[in-house]
């Protein structure tokens, strides 16, 4: 079981721009609203465990 932890840096309509924060990255990972927790706002750290993301 892997987990990622990631900080969302944009909202964009039906979608979100995540960057990974656990490894020195810039690369965004574009995910579906749908697939977040409904409470995001930008500047809300996720953890992505289980194939589900958790605000932590």
């Amino acid at each position: 079981m892997e987990t990622w932890y990631y900080t969302v840096v944009s909202i964009d309509g039906d979608y979100a721009n995540l960057k990974k924060t656990d490894i020195d990255s810039d690369e965004l990972k574009l995910v579906a609203r749908a697939l977040l927790p409904a409470d995001i706002e930008e500047g809300t750290n996720l953890k992505y465990e289980l194939m589900q993301y958790f605000i932590v």
